[in-house]
């Protein structure tokens, strides 16, 4: 492999002091690109997630390399250390745990860091859960998507940021765990109960399962086989057909106001103004988003009263 990946990739020019942000597989060693494999072979250390992880990927491709664990808890510190070496001329690898670093996974902070020093950082395109699930989906609402990963955990931020899912009317791509999964199922059946939804489990793996139905559905389907409880979930909520907006159908997640977001701009300033209600109080984060967004500050207060009905709140701070 290492001679068929230096073979196709070695011709490209590898900048020495550089990163590269190197996709990995999802689950299938067998998905790796033989420009990744170049890489991985030609740096000088490997910045990863999870040190026993990238042991094993790196062992599977006959490699052995300084690891620098650069994850959640240390990435801003461990960037120094990445720094360090870049500064000397080496080229660093930054790979995750399995897909494309950066997007859920760690890496950005470590980019960030890297890029603001003035040193260069190299994408090398791989696997994307998130991609894959999309591709047999078989969206055809056709207004691109938006990717969220995993939903907050805390039950006011999870509210605002699932109501913010289900009110916009293109794809919507989630993560979920195995343990979580049948609660999420349970909130999109309520909160959604019409739209389709694709769940797709274990991508790439042995076990891999993609079934497309609604989101009311959902839940019985789940209880339905234990096995389908089992493994890493990456979710399609379908786009709304036709181009209108998905907020009707959100009940159940707060009362809706007299206009919902219905036109991308609002729901972008909708998004943007459920973040900022996770730290401000209402009039404020109406008036921030209005000078955000160019919205009337009377119709973006209206859904931060809403958004605040969903999360069981007063209105106190109002």
């Amino acid at each position: 492999m290492l001679s068929a990946a230096a073979l196709a990739a070695g011709a490209q020019d590898f900048p020495p002091g550089a990163l590269y942000v190197v996709a990995t597989p999802i689950g299938n060693l067998a998905d790796i690109t033989l420009r990744a494999v170049h890489t991985l072979a030609l740096v000088d250390a490997v910045a990863c997630e999870d040190t026993r992880q990238s042991a094993h990927l790196l062992t599977a491709l006959g490699l052995h390399k300084p690891l620098l664990a650069v994850h959640e808890h240390n990435e801003r510190e461990a960037a120094q250390r990445v720094l360090e070496r870049l500064q000397r001329g080496e080229r660093v690898a930054y790979v995750s745990d399995a897909g494309t670093p950066a997007v859920s996974d760690p890496g950005a902070a470590l980019v960030q860091a890297v890029r603001k020093a003035g040193c260069r950082c190299l994408p090398l395109p791989g696997a994307s859960s998130a991609l894959a699930a999309l591709s047999v989906a078989g969206d055809v609402s056709k207004q691109g998507f938006r990717f969220i990963g995993f939903l907050p955990f805390k039950g006011s931020e999870r509210a605002a940021a699932l109501r913010a899912a289900v009110i916009d009317a293109c794809s919507v791509v989630l993560f979920e765990s195995p343990h979580r999964v049948e609660a999420l199922a349970e909130e999109l059946a309520q909160a959604c109960p019409a739209r389709r939804l694709t769940v797709a489990r274990e991508l790439t793996k042995q076990f891999e399962a993609v079934h497309t139905l609604t989101a009311g559905e959902w839940p019985a389907w789940l209880a339905a086989d234990p096995n389908r409880r089992r493994g890493e979930f990456v979710l399609v909520l379908h786009g709304a057909v036709g181009g209108s907006s998905a907020a009707p159908e959100a009940r159940h997640l707060g009362s809706p106001s007299r206009a919902e977001p219905s036109t991308p701009e609002e729901q972008a300033a909708h998004r943007v103004l459920a973040i900022l209600l996770q730290d401000l109080p209402v009039k404020q984060a109406a008036t921030l988003g209005a000078e955000i967004s160019g919205l009337p500050k009377k119709r973006l207060y209206q859904w931060a009263l809403d958004l605040k009905d969903a999360q069981g709140e007063g209105v106190a701070d109002a």
